[in-house]
């Protein structure tokens, strides 16, 4: 019988003690998300390749309910993107506050002297690195990159306009670099975003664009523009026909035709300096679960993107290295602030 009884009161004294530390214990805290709509910067015009991957991944959160706030766009393109950056700089540890960049993360800073650097705010993710073609108007006579720079060297030195996104941003380092290569100048003719730039090569207004291809995809397909060549070291992969029965990976590289330059841009997205990891790791999970959509996938394939993605340590790492390369470049090209 006292043994019947010490049983029961161990029973009693672990269901008793199970009971107190339930109560006392602490709850795995609910992971972060959202609370508000969350703006996403684009520090370029409408239009152009950062707005139109900006506005798809928009697209993409609200279709397949990844986040239960909305994601809502906002250009700010003033000061060659400085007032979308300042504005990030501005929002220091604020969660619902996301910038898409492209070159002008570096150039901007470095062409201006505004009081900004990429070391102030958090890198989330590298998305992709865009590509840069050289475009002519379909109806112009240079149907290669020879007959195109036969034609600059034969004119007078301003006659060929090339027309690019904004000034001493990565579509005029590269113009400085073909006008070195080639052995002449040209009018650089600056624009708000890529889109207008596309709209004034079918126009006519201009000569010839470096564009991005998702810039200029819709008038390629359209029979309005024409590629000449591509400022990467490969050809790009994308075999899908788009015009005709041209595909992305029947444009040659620059460096192929005689033009020894290359130049990817980085698409990425930052946020406000001082988020805690929690909030940076909830949207590097957002963005990998944009990149598992079809969406997505066709997205890069239009624009023909090399699909590099990168977080972290990483992440920070080729960016401080490419803010190297750019100041390079552009103290090369003369575009370094005075100030």
């Amino acid at each position: 019988m006292a043994m019947i009884e010490s049983l029961r009161f161990r029973a009693f004294v672990i269901a008793a003690s199970t009971a107190t530390a339930a109560i006392f214990s602490v709850a795995p805290a609910a992971a972060w998300e959202p609370t508000r709509n969350v703006e996403f910067i684009v520090p370029a015009g409408t239009g152009g390749g950062a707005d139109q991957m900006a506005r798809m991944i928009q697209g993409i959160v609200a279709k397949h309910n990844l986040m239960k706030q909305s994601m809502v766009v906002i250009n700010k393109a003033g000061g060659a993107g400085g007032e979308g950056f300042l504005d990030i700089k501005g929002a220091k540890a604020n969660p619902h506050k996301l910038v898409i960049t492209l070159s002008n993360l570096f150039t901007t800073p470095l062409a201006t002297g505004i009081p900004f650097s990429w070391k102030e705010m958090t890198p989330v993710a590298m998305l992709a690195l865009d590509e840069f073609v050289l475009w002519v108007n379909a109806d112009s006579p240079y149907k290669t990159v020879q007959e195109y720079v036969a034609a600059i060297k034969a004119a007078p030195n301003g006659q060929f306009k090339m027309g690019g996104t904004g000034s001493k941003q990565e579509d005029q380092i590269i113009t400085v670099a073909l006008e070195k290569a080639i052995g002449k100048k040209m009018t650089y003719v600056p624009y708000k975003g890529g889109g207008e730039v596309a709209v004034q090569l079918v126009g006519k207004h201009i000569d010839s664009s470096v564009n991005n291809p998702i810039e200029a995809v819709a008038q390629w397909r359209a029979g309005k523009l024409r590629p000449l060549c591509v400022f990467d070291s490969k050809p790009l992969p994308y075999t899908d026909k788009i015009a005709g029965d041209k595909s992305w990976a029947d444009i040659p590289t620059c460096k192929s035709q005689g033009l020894d330059i290359e130049y990817v841009m980085l698409r990425g997205v930052f946020m406000p300096a001082g988020v805690p990891k929690d909030v940076v790791d909830y949207y590097v999970e957002l963005f990998k679960k944009v990149r598992a959509t079809p969406e997505w996938a066709q997205l890069m394939k239009d624009g023909a993107f090399n699909q590099s993605f990168m977080t972290g340590a990483e992440y920070a790492k080729w960016v401080e290295n490419e803010e190297k390369r750019h100041r390079d470049l552009m103290k090369e090209a003369g575009f370094l602030a005075t100030n």
